[in-house]
């Protein structure tokens, strides 16, 4: 019975993960903005949430420009590989650079910065959801 009521929150306990690994992911990327050859990496919502949920992905999360090198040994790692969860390579993508630099670093600070504080708010929201059905339940079983 509790399962039924709790079930359509599945998709937002789904939603928070993704959300934590990508503001992990884009918080790596702003730690790496001076680091020579970094090459800035992503996590497509979409397409973290069709795996969460078993679906097919088409396209797992490959860039319309193709894969880039890994860059250096020494940058800080963003996905565990081969353990198969959002952090895993493969569900990674690399993002497209918007300013060419002389030291082939592909991280924007203002557009990283930008999604840090996007993805932060959209956090904060699914976490108010959350909060609000519980909320609902907890009334609903009180019979308030």
């Amino acid at each position: 019975m509790f399962a039924q009521l709790t079930s359509g929150m599945d998709i937002h306990a789904n939603a928070l993960v993704v959300r934590a690994e990508r503001q992990r992911v884009i918080a790596s990327n702003i730690a790496n903005a001076d680091t020579p050859g970094y090459m800035a990496r992503d996590v497509n919502f979409k397409d973290a949430m069709a795996a969460a949920h078993g679906e097919n992905r088409l396209a797992q999360s490959q860039p319309a420009t193709g894969r880039m090198p890994s860059g250096h040994h020494a940058h800080i790692p963003v996905g565990r590989p081969g353990d198969g969860t959002i952090g895993d390579t493969g569900s990674l993508a690399y993002t497209a650079q918007t300013q060419p630099a002389m030291d082939n670093n592909s991280v924007d600070l203002d557009r990283e910065r930008a999604n840090f504080v996007d993805n932060a708010v959209r956090y904060e929201a699914t976490l108010r959801f959350i909060n609000g059905h519980s909320k609902t339940i907890l009334s609903a079983i009180q019979g308030q």
